[in-house]
């Protein structure tokens, strides 16, 4: 098919297992959340502890799991990937604005109470296979167990806070040990000093640090966001405010720019923004035959109720991701030229991202008819990133 690109049909545990030992650096996926999703039988229950144990058998040591999950089935989600091995290392939250109310709405003497709440928000479990030694050793020989900071700084947008570069760019990786094991390894010039390689790379750092919430950029969640002119009161020099009679004022401060942040808006604007196009979903499916846009059990209650989705699509699989969220996440936790497994493929977000991120990518999946639609959209997507690589060598 493509090169650094392998697509195993059937069912996922099965394919696993013809994966080799720690050959993996990271698993980005979109499991089923237990939750019985429009009536879909493959949604009945969390992947069990055998499937998230092979995963960790095909990580290198170090590696990093990224999944999925329903807010109502997090929690299992995280006990079996917890209870396979894996280090549960934290949970970034995934902020939208679409989500629609499933809720049964009671009338009478009870009108105006309901029972659900709108869903807005799907946790992320972030887990990593334990590491050998220390992260420093276990990166250097497997190029796993670190998170890709740089990578994913949230983008100022011209802002001139000075304090971002410096107090980000000096918090973890900027140590005078860190200094020193680069001028080890020959990455500084032996005249320079830890604390000029220090400000060398500080003046590098660009953007805020990645947190644990990622939001969709949409007006109902960005909304919710209060106004954030900047991350420190207003500075005087006078002495005349209690901050500065405690700390001192600050040395960027004067009386002719006593307000010096050169930031403001929504505080929305410190966490990372996934957006979805409109062409997302169906991008390189355009061969494909057009199918309803959910594939709804005949037998559940939306089915009984008359609801059949909103319309046609040719990528008709009900749980599609956005791209830039997927791509965001596989270049979190991926080293360079990295392999991403995906257990639960559905219909190629994941492998669409990895491909266009310069990744390797694997992917499982059950379904015949996803099966065809990742392929599509996945090729769409590597030839699209082959020319753009053409086009910039040329």
């Amino acid at each position: 098919m493509i090169p650094g690109i392998t697509i195993l049909p059937g069912d996922c545990l099965a394919s696993m297992r013809t994966l080799p030992d720690g050959s993996v650096d990271a698993v980005v996926t979109d499991p089923p959340y237990g939750l019985s999703f429009m009536g879909q039988r493959w949604d009945y229950d969390v992947p069990s502890v055998e499937i998230w144990t092979e995963c960790l058998r095909v990580l290198k040591p170090g590696a990093h799991l990224l999944a999925f999950a329903g807010t109502r089935t997090q929690h299992r989600m995280a006990a079996r990937i917890e209870d396979a091995g894996f280090e549960i290392r934290d949970m970034i939250a995934w902020v939208y604005g679409s989500g629609f109310p499933k809720s049964h709405n009671l009338s009478g003497d009870w009108n105006g109470w309901g029972t659900a709440l709108k869903p807005s928000l799907e946790p992320i479990t972030v887990a990593r296979k334990p590491l050998i030694g220390t992260v420093a050793e276990n990166v250097m020989e497997h190029g796993t167990g670190a998170l890709n900071i740089d990578g994913c700084r949230v983008p100022t947008d011209g802002e001139t806070n000075p304090s971002i570069s410096r107090r980000q760019g000096s918090i973890n990786h900027l140590s005078t040990r860190g200094a020193s094991e680069a001028q080890r390894e020959g990455r500084m010039e032996s005249r320079q000093s830890p604390e000029a390689y220090r400000a060398e790379r500080a003046g590098e750092a660009f953007g805020r640090w990645p947190a644990n919430l990622i939001h969709d950029g949409s007006d109902e969640v960005t909304a919710a966001f209060p106004p954030a002119p900047g991350q420190q009161g207003r500075a005087r020099v006078d002495g005349s405010e209690q901050g500065n009679s405690v700390f001192g004022a600050l040395k960027h401060v004067s009386r002719s720019n006593p307000d010096p942040r050169g930031d403001e808006g929504s505080a929305a604007r410190f966490f990372y923004c996934a957006k979805a196009s409109a062409e997302d979903r169906n991008e390189g499916c355009e061969h494909l035959p057009s199918r309803p846009s959910l594939k709804i059990d005949p037998t559940s209650a939306m089915a009984r109720d008359g609801r059949r989705g909103s319309g046609h699509a040719r990528n008709h699989h009900p749980t599609v991701k956005p791209t830039d969220l997927m791509r965001y996440l596989c270049r979190l936790v991926t080293p360079p030229g990295g392999l991403i497994l995906d257990p639960f493929m559905g219909s190629g977000s994941t492998g669409k991202a990895a491909v266009l991120e310069g990744f390797r990518f694997t992917g499982c999946e059950l379904d015949p008819d996803h099966v065809a639609i990742a392929e599509a959209r996945i090729e769409a997507a590597w030839w699209s990133a082959d020319m753009f690589a053409r086009a910039a060598d040329a």
